[in-house]
């Protein structure tokens, strides 16, 4: 395992047990017709959340919604409440004005500890209300939410440029307060400095000895990474207990950039008890926090309407957020079918000339799943990377899958293991036929009489429909193998001198991947 990544999985495990007493945390957002989105729920089950999909998909309408959910010490009590992140404008008389909707922002909490609720409602205004809790009243926690943004606005670079216009203050940006910026950015400053006047502030950076740079240079030199991760870094380094909002956290940063940033800021989470919700559209993002970390929002195509989407398996999510386009995905159901696949392709690759770098084999997806598989990546026009192999006792969802992607003017790519049973069926009933060709190869002489004690040993013992699972854990366990290999082993054997349904299944397979190969080129 790479350093990162064993550095990334620590923290993810400290803050998977990490409980302060009387816990301050947004449990979960609602939202009802607010900027397209009909009713959607948002749970946040990991301290750092990363909220991903498409564009127009809601992540940034969430992110406001979030913001709401405090007051806020020290700032006006105006700054965070949906009146002022989602204006409305009223069209001065005329036929031009933001449609009036029952609107409802519904907030979840633990506040120190104990679990409250808050609702914003917009009618003729917007107003709070707590939900049948008696003397109620909005929890009060510390607010970062930043949207980044480049000094490329006209309006925003002279206003800034008027700061030679009035008198300067000026304040040094501590070390402590660069931490994060200097595990992340591949440089060290020597000094930098806030300058401030009439609310505007301009950062004015100077590198230390060594670096090859000029001496010293202000924010409009600065790369638009650089200045998010020095301005993030300074507004975090002294925030303690707070809830923190940040949009397109990806914006200017190299991946390996963006992987080290996820990782100091759960770092900084676990030290400074923060909660962090950052929205984005990179792979490296999205992988940088654990699954229950993941948030995928989609948009339904023909009623519009936003929903919180099951986390993608890692070749879908890979397919959609990243992954090659010249690399064929193969999805199926279990490891069992995975190993009967690697067998397979252990013979194919060498006749058609394919590195095993050239695909990836996902698993651990039910059949009920893949309907919705081919739906969005159908969505997203990545149908033509992908094969689909179910069991062969899910002939019957062939017609489904091709249906759906039918609809979105594209074909599955729909293939079935050999067999009518589950893989399991398929390996065993060939051990058994093959016993003597398998008894050398698993280095047990008395197969045959193997298998039979096994199948006495199970029989009435496992219920009807696992007899076949348990018998073969029992085999693999006496060949001191595990499951999949043996699933690989007969994978390969039988693809040497296929029959029957595996010569069937094994010209249709090729056919698919010389088709891929050939649209690859």
């Amino acid at each position: 395992m790479a350093l990162l990544d064993k550095q990334l999985t620590e923290a993810w495990q400290a803050l998977r047990v990490q409980r302060v007493p009387d816990p301050n945390e947004l449990v979960e957002v609602r939202i009802r017709n607010l900027r397209g989105i009909r009713d959607l729920t948002v749970p946040f089950d990991y301290p750092v959340s990363v909220l991903a999909g498409p564009n127009g998909c809601g992540k940034s309408t969430v992110l406001f919604a979030c913001a709401c959910a405090y007051r806020v010490p020290d700032r006006n009590p105006r700054d965070f409440t949906p009146a002022t992140l989602f204006p409305n404008f009223a069209g001065g008389g005329t036929d031009f004005q933001d449609t009036q909707e029952k609107t409802e922002i519904e907030l979840h909490y633990l506040d120190r500890g104990e679990r409250v609720s808050m609702l914003w409602r917009r009618g003729k205004s917007w107003n709070r209300s707590y939900m049948g809790r008696k003397k109620g009243k909005q929890p009060e926690r510390k607010l970062y939410l930043r949207t980044l943004a480049n000094l490329t606005s006209p309006s925003e670079v002279r206003s800034i440029l008027r700061l030679s216009q009035n008198p300067l203050e000026t304040q040094v940006v501590t070390e402590d307060m660069l931490i994060l910026a200097h595990r992340v950015l591949p440089y060290r400053y020597s000094n930098l400095i806030k300058i401030t006047a009439q609310s505007k502030d301009l950062l004015f950076a100077e590198l230390a000895r060594g670096e090859e740079s000029n001496a010293s240079y202000s924010e409009f030199h600065m790369s638009a990474g650089e200045r998010a991760i020095l301005r993030i870094s300074m507004d975090l380094s002294n925030l303690r207990d707070a809830l923190v909002l940040i949009d397109e956290i990806e914006a200017g940063l190299h991946p390996y950039t963006q992987q080290r940033a996820m990782l100091e800021f759960q770092r900084i989470a676990l030290r400074n008890n923060l909660q962090i919700i950052v929205a984005s559209h990179s792979p490296v993002v999205l992988e940088s926090v654990p699954e229950e970390g993941r948030l995928f929002l989609d948009r339904e195509e023909e009623t519009g309407y936003v929903s919180l989407a099951p986390p993608h398996r890692d070749i879908i999510q890979k397919a959609l957020y990243g992954q090659s386009r010249d690399q064929l995905s193969i999805l199926c159901e279990d490891d069992i079918a995975e190993g009967i696949l690697l067998g397979f392709m252990d013979v194919l690759n060498v006749k058609l000339g394919l590195r095993h770098d050239d695909f990836k084999i996902g698993r651990d997806t039910g059949k009920t799943e893949f309907a919705s598989h081919v739906k969005i990546l159908c969505k997203f026009e990545k149908m033509s990377n992908f094969i689909f192999i179910l069991d062969g006792d899910a002939k019957d969802m062939e017609t489904k899958l091709e249906s759906i992607a039918s609809k979105h003017g594209q074909s599955a790519n729909v293939l079935f293991l050999p067999g009518n049973g589950s893989p399991e069926q398929w390996i065993w009933g060939t051990l058994k036929n093959s016993h003597s060709t398998y008894a050398e190869e698993l280095g047990m002489p008395d197969l045959l009489q193997n298998i039979n004690n096994i199948e006495k040993m199970v029989e009435g013992v496992v219920r009807q429909n696992k007899p076949v699972k348990v018998a073969l854990s029992e085999l693999a366990e006496t060949t001191e193998r595990n499951k999949t290999e043996i699933a690989r082993i007969v994978g390969k054997i039988e693809a040497q001198n296929p029959n029957g349904e595996v010569r069937v299944f094994l010209a249709e397979f090729e056919e698919r991947l010389k088709a891929w190969r050939q649209s690859s080129i």
